[in-house]
């Protein structure tokens, strides 16, 4: 599929729902599981997803837009979730993230981006030159890969419960 800023919206739109609809109504052990020592649990990924609401991918976007001659990102601390506080509920981290997911489309859709928008460059301090199209492109995948993150997560819970089923859950591949 070719990029699309109206698809890439679509995906960014539906993922607050999605995590919302998995993660509101489970269990702490659901939620606060993860696979093991230095792993991730829905709820540190929710923690990151909100992290990256609020200083990545609108920060990121406006340097890129800007008339700055210096297009150069700060890095991205993917494990800056971690030092937050731990015991909130998730009911107030899941309206956390829809809150700032929906202000973050409002503010990309006043930009009003142009074709001519999308190639404009910023720097990646590690990957080094990136247009805007790759980095709205990487905003949707990066949802929709911590989407499937967490239900591996989710289904790593019960890998031995299932018994001689795993053969058959490629979830449950390492």
């Amino acid at each position: 599929m070719e990029f699309s800023l109206k698809r890439t919206i679509e995906i960014l739109e539906t993922t607050p729902f999605v995590i919302e609809s998995y993660l509101l109504r489970l269990s702490k052990e659901w939620v606060e599981n993860n696979e093991g020592k230095d792993t991730w649990s829905p709820y540190d990924v929710l923690g990151h997803l909100i992290h990256g609401e609020k200083t990545d991918w609108m920060v990121r976007i406006n340097i890129i837009l800007s008339e700055s001659e210096n297009k150069l990102f700060k890095s991205f601390d993917r494990f800056a979730q971690l030092k937050e506080e731990q015991n909130l509920p998730i009911e107030k981290i899941i309206l956390e993230f829809k809150n700032l997911r929906k202000k973050n489309l409002a503010e990309l859709a006043s930009l009003h981006i142009t074709e001519r928008d999308l190639s404009r460059i910023g720097v990646h301090p590690e990957l080094g030159e990136v247009s805007l199209q790759q980095l709205l492109a990487t905003w949707a995948v990066h949802d929709l890969g911590h989407i499937a993150q967490i239900s591996r997560v989710m289904a790593k819970q019960y890998v031995k419960e299932v018994g001689p089923w795993e053969a058959y859950l490629g979830i449950l591949k390492k």
